[in-house]
């Protein structure tokens, strides 16, 4: 494309284990035996830092992974098991500078009050670069883990259950959002000569009361630096968009072609109004499963032995691109115009496409003028133009 977009894009990974092609963790760059250990998902959110990537997002769930949507599969041919996103996002984030850290978290079975304080201290870790992606769980076999409700078999994304468990999703952000808010800015003061260490006027109950759970409040620990830490989800359908729209910073979206992408982002912009919450920003990023070498013959020609390997075709939500980074650029750009504010990436072999964002499709995007040159925020919301909420509960 000739000419550069009206703003930059901006840019994230998603990371799942050695790729999103389930048949990655065969390729010799893929180190499986090094997935289980810290220094393996360093490794990759450093090079994503390089490439000055705006945040990562780190997969998670409730069971294993599985090509099923609903159930486990019992392959023992791809990889199985995974560490915990949010743990991994700790870890990491004292060896990173400036790139964001968005582990998921399952919100369907979780407290509410301990995901709050997870996702603040790995605020205070990282210095005002945490966020959160949101995710639900309508698995049968993960509800057994926990034995406190059963969840009835879904047939399609319009069955009441998804709206009850995307709705459940909305409070359990907004009770998360109200906890990072309890404790105001100011509310210690750490007078070692007088003896106290905070205000407790300065410490509010929430009093959050829900359908699925209440919480009382206030959290224990302090407000997080970024004030509220970015709160993001992955949405393919009208109630999952109405979650994006009502509830969070970013929205995830899986478009095919650019007339699809104009679609969605409108949606989302018309729950948006819906909610009132049409003055606050809200990014759409599109999410794409990329396979990259200079030839885009041989970007094809890897996702064939990749799917050879499997022994199926991979498929999945989100389009799938093989090809050069300067086609990869085009295609952003192209769908840039339809609306979208950025794009999560998923790398299809961590090992191999990740250091292709990175090293040849970021550089592309410089070029054109399409992305920064350099980090010019401090905290993730800086990255992202979201400014530093109030605190809902101090006084005006």
């Amino acid at each position: 494309m000739s000419s550069a977009p009206a703003s930059p894009l901006h840019l994230a990974v998603a990371l799942d284990g050695t790729g999103w092609h389930p048949a990655s963790w065969r390729e010799p760059v893929a180190r499986p035996h090094a997935l289980f250990t810290a220094g393996y998902w360093a490794d990759l959110v450093a090079e994503a830092e390089r490439g000055l990537l705006d945040f990562v997002t780190i997969e998670d769930g409730l069971g294993p992974q599985s090509s099923h949507l609903l159930d486990p599969d019992d392959r023992t041919d791809q990889v199985r098991g995974r560490l915990d996103a949010v743990l991994i996002a700790s870890r990491v984030a004292p060896l990173t500078r400036h790139i964001g850290l968005v582990p998921t978290a399952v919100v369907t079975h979780t407290e509410p009050f301990h995901l709050s304080k997870a996702i603040a201290t790995l605020d205070y870790v990282s210095t005002g670069r945490a966020g959160l992606r949101v995710q639900v769980s309508a698995r049968p076999a993960d509800a057994a883990h926990f034995g406190r409700r059963t969840v009835p078999r879904i047939e399609n994304l319009d069955s009441p259950v998804v709206t009850e468990l995307f709705d459940e999703a909305a409070d359990y952000v907004e009770a998360v959002r109200r906890l990072w808010d309890s404790w105001e800015d100011d509310a210690e003061i750490r007078d070692a000569a007088t003896g106290r260490f905070i205000d407790r006027d300065k410490l509010h109950y929430i009093d959050f009361e829900g359908r699925h759970f209440s919480v009382k409040g206030p959290s224990i620990t302090p407000r997080p630096p970024q004030g509220q830490p970015l709160v993001t989800a992955l949405a393919h359908a009208t109630v999952p968009y109405r979650l994006v729209a009502r509830a969070t910073d970013v929205g995830y979206v899986t478009p095919h072609d650019t007339d699809q992408a104009r679609a969605i982002v409108a949606e989302i912009r018309a729950e948006q109004e819906t909610a009132g919450r049409s003055a606050e920003p809200l990014h759409v990023f599109g999410d794409l499963v990329v396979l990259l070498d200079d030839d885009p013959a041989e970007a094809a020609a890897r996702l064939d032995r990749l799917d050879t390997l499997a022994g199926e075709e991979y498929t999945g939500d989100a389009r799938i691109f093989a090809g050069s980074p300067a086609g990869l650029a085009d295609l952003l750009q192209e769908f840039q115009t339809a609306g979208l504010t950025g794009f999560r990436l998923r790398p299809a072999v961590a090992g191999h496409d990740l250091p292709a964002i990175t090293q040849k499709l970021v550089p592309e995007l410089q070029r054109r003028d399409a992305f920064r040159r350099a980090y010019e925020a401090d905290t993730l919301r800086g990255l992202l133009g979201l400014t530093r909420p109030a605190n809902r509960y101090a006084a005006a």
